[in-house]
């Protein structure tokens, strides 16, 4: 690879996005090293993050992503469902937007010499192949691949990993008859692949949205190893950590609240299922009072997450960077998005994964396997079996031990850097070839 010093100039790198904050930050860390490198990087998704992205120094482009307005407590309740949550986000938010999105993409694309594809941006893949613009897909979770070989939890029937051993014998006729099943969601997808004068693609809702030249695998090895039926140009990375809040850090009263006691148990649930919490917080508080331990809770911005009244030793707070607060936890409670597992594997801390939808019981059930942490499903968390899920955790040093030998190595891993490293590989490889292409105004479909 040409490093920088080699470089005759720097590239324009769009990266395409949308979803929660968990979609949002690894984006926004891959763009501010490529910024670093002395890149361009352009940061396209929603304009709900505009003030995020541009507060980080990153240039914004608006695509409207997903039809509907601002997510509220009702959008994100369908959203998180275990059974019908993807279901509706395919038909109902994605598919009814993908004309708008295909029409900013290619708007935004100006000069880019590579584009860069969250797992459900296909808008970027037809603007990537109608303009001949190279691209890179990316996934953010292990179950994003459906290897048969690492057969993940599919949240609407998660009983099925109790028959993992099977392996390929059982999942490979089960994927292709689930491709089948859903195949009907994304078939706006394929009529304007049809419309652009696209040959068919593979199912992109399955594992089938995958770059020809190179796949980034945004995650670590330890909570997903590469598989035979990878494309072979995958990189698994690990994760490319990003939590900023803009230039604040821990609010300072939580910064005393952790000096003036021992680690507390953290309460999270991202910032999707937080819009969907139930009575979470409030179990999560009588809890953590019978154990006799403190507690954060990290609540979000609704008012009925917060429990009316908190005993000496819990505290609750909107919002703080996982990063700084995390390794500073005795032990954390999770929905297990891919972004918080991620951070909580980095922290060294065992972890209870309460997981809702979509990659979640997936990942749960790999932390769980790697023996840093327990699970439970979301309709049997109540104040008793927090007790006793985190009294089993906290009191095994096991848990502890392997959390710490994981936090260690999650740490050696820098997911960033490395997912630049192949980028730019891939810039090298083609950019002279795609500055040679005829430039001209973006497709527009009528």
């Amino acid at each position: 690879m040409i490093g920088m010093e080699g470089r005759k100039r720097s590239c324009r790198v769009m990266l395409t996005t949308f979803g929660s904050l968990g979609d949002l930050h690894p984006y926004i860390a891959i763009a501010l090293k490529l910024k670093e490198r002395g890149h361009e990087p352009v940061v396209a998704t929603m304009d709900l993050f505009r003030a995020k992205v541009e507060e980080a120094g990153l240039t914004f482009r608006s695509i409207r992503a997903l039809r509907g307005e601002r997510p509220d407590q009702e959008l994100m309740k369908r959203v998180m469902d275990q059974r019908t949550g993807g279901e509706f986000i395919v038909r109902n938010l994605l598919m009814p937007a993908l004309r708008d999105a295909y029409e900013d993409t290619a708007a935004a694309v100006e000069d880019a010499d590579i584009l860069v594809a969250h797992p459900m941006s296909l808008a970027t893949q037809l603007v990537a192949e109608v303009r001949g613009i190279p691209w890179a897909s990316t996934q953010l979770a292990p179950m994003s691949f459906f290897s048969p070989f690492d057969p993940p939890v599919l949240a609407p029937a998660p009983l099925l990993s109790k028959l993992r051993f099977l392996g390929p014998t059982l999942h490979r006729p089960l994927f292709r008859l689930l491709k089948r099943t859903i195949r009907s969601w994304s078939e706006p997808y394929r009529r304007m692949r049809a419309e652009l004068g696209l040959p068919p693609a593979p199912e992109p809702l399955l594992g089938g949205m995958h770059s020809p030249r190179l796949v980034l695998a945004l995650f670590s090895k330890l909570l997903g190893a590469e598989q035979p039926d990878w494309p072979p140009h995958t990189v698994v990375t690990g994760f490319p950590f990003y939590d900023q809040d803009g230039d604040t850090g821990l609010d300072p009263e939580l910064s005393r609240f952790l000096e003036d006691g021992p680690p507390p148990i953290v309460f999270t649930l991202g910032t999707s299922a937080v819009m969907d919490a139930g009575q979470f917080y409030q179990n999560s508080a009588v809890a953590t009072r019978r154990l006799g331990r403190r507690a954060v809770l990290l609540v979000g911005q609704e008012p009925s997450n917060r429990p009316t009244s908190l005993p000496e030793g819990i505290v609750a707070f909107d919002y703080a960077p996982f990063s700084e607060l995390f390794p500073r936890a005795a032990a954390i409670v999770h929905q297990g998005g891919v972004g918080t597992t991620g951070q909580a594997m980095r922290s060294g801390r065992p972890m209870l994964v309460m997981p809702y939808a979509h990659d979640q019981p997936d990942n749960a059930e790999r932390v769980r396997r790697l023996g840093i942490a327990r699970t439970v499903p979301r309709n049997l968390y109540d104040a008793d079996r927090a007790v006793h899920e985190l009294n089993t955790l906290l009191s095994d040093p096991g848990y502890s031990e392997r959390a710490t030998w994981v936090g260690e190595r999650v740490q050696q891993e820098d997911g960033v850097v490395a997912a630049c490293d192949a980028l730019e590989s891939l810039l090298d490889t083609v950019v002279g070839q795609h500055r040679k292409r005829i430039s001209g105004p973006p497709l527009v479909l009528d």
